[in-house]
């Protein structure tokens, strides 16, 4: 199979139809072998239905249905999990992501040999102060934490090959940050196509100014993940062992000066020195104990759904 699509989506129905139409008259004129994947993340408008139908006429759509909205990282998931295309494409149903693009896009995962494509929205038609402005920050803070070298972390539009989305772990709402999760994983060529952006012709964002707040916590988290998510106690057990000698050495340096040098001076508990000594060592030991919590953490956790399904179609 040449192309899985996947659609993640809230409550489009008013768009799902154009979308819908215009992805079939691509797959045929250029003569694709596809599957397009609705995950529903929870909708409470007419969307399911609207799939069913689209399931009911043509067996190449698929779709799945959450009990509720979990997030567009768990619908990713999802899709990526059920996703039998050589190349996957993921695109928002909001129409904004024009399928136009998807042969240049297989094509450069095909022939250019690129293990992912993201999508440029270079020309943007969303409020400036409310959204550029802060994407643009975000996008920075993204470049130079990850060291991948794009302009647009978080446009939809993106190609795969099928071996990325199979190696990555999408979950919480990284799927801002699939380019960094797959130079994580040791797919190295990761490229940018600049792409048509269209205002959105229906309904509303789904998203507001709080997702810059998150993508930034993300942003951390991942960074923090991609160089110790697998062995904490490298981080807070070096940490913690050098919190604890400092205060270790500034309390032996307050025993011997009052043992030895200045005997009938202050008390020790008098001076500053001991109680920054203490607060360095319990600090210490609890970033030690944090490293090694960690590390349990890690050996003992069971992978419990993220999501739960209510219902498929064509799988």
């Amino acid at each position: 199979m040449n192309l899985s699509i996947l659609i993640p989506l809230l409550n489009e129905e008013e768009s799902l139809k154009e979308l819908y139409a215009w992805i079939i008259k691509v797959m045929q004129s250029n003569n694709y072998s596809y599957e397009i994947i609705f995950v529903d993340d929870g909708s409470t408008d007419d969307s399911w239905n609207i799939i069913e139908s689209f399931s009911n006429e043509n067996p190449n759509v698929k779709g799945i249905r959450f009990m509720k909205n979990f997030g567009k990282s768990q619908a990713l998931h999802a899709g990526f999990a059920k996703a039998k295309g050589d190349v996957i494409i993921t695109m928002d149903a909001d129409l904004q992501d024009s399928p136009d693009e998807i042969p240049e896009l297989y094509d450069m995962i095909t022939k250019e040999k690129f293990d992912l494509v993201s999508g440029w929205k270079k020309k943007r038609y969303d409020s400036v102060v409310a959204k550029n402005l802060p994407s643009k920050l975000f996008n920075w803070a993204a470049r130079k934490t990850s060291g991948v070298e794009l302009n647009d972390f978080n446009c939809g539009l993106k190609a795969y090959k099928n071996v990325v989305v199979k190696n990555v772990e999408v979950s919480g709402e990284m799927h801002r940050y699939i380019p960094v999760l797959a130079k994580n994983a040791g797919f190295g060529k990761i490229g940018e196509k600049v792409v048509i952006h269209q205002a959105r012709k229906y309904g509303e964002t789904k998203f507001g100014m709080d997702r810059f707040v998150n993508g930034f916590l993300d942003l951390i988290t991942i960074w923090f993940l991609s160089r110790f998510g697998k062995r904490p106690m490298h981080l807070f057990g070096l940490l913690g062992s050098i919190m604890f000698m400092i205060g270790f050495l500034l309390a032996l340096y307050l025993g011997i000066d009052k043992l030895f040098i200045h005997k009938t001076s202050r008390l020790i508990t008098e001076r500053p020195h001991f109680y920054l000594s203490i607060t360095s060592m319990i600090i210490g030991t609890q970033l030690f104990l944090a490293g090694f919590l960690g590390e349990i953490i890690l050996r003992t956790k069971n992978n419990e759904a993220r999501y739960k399904v209510a219902q498929e179609v064509n799988f």
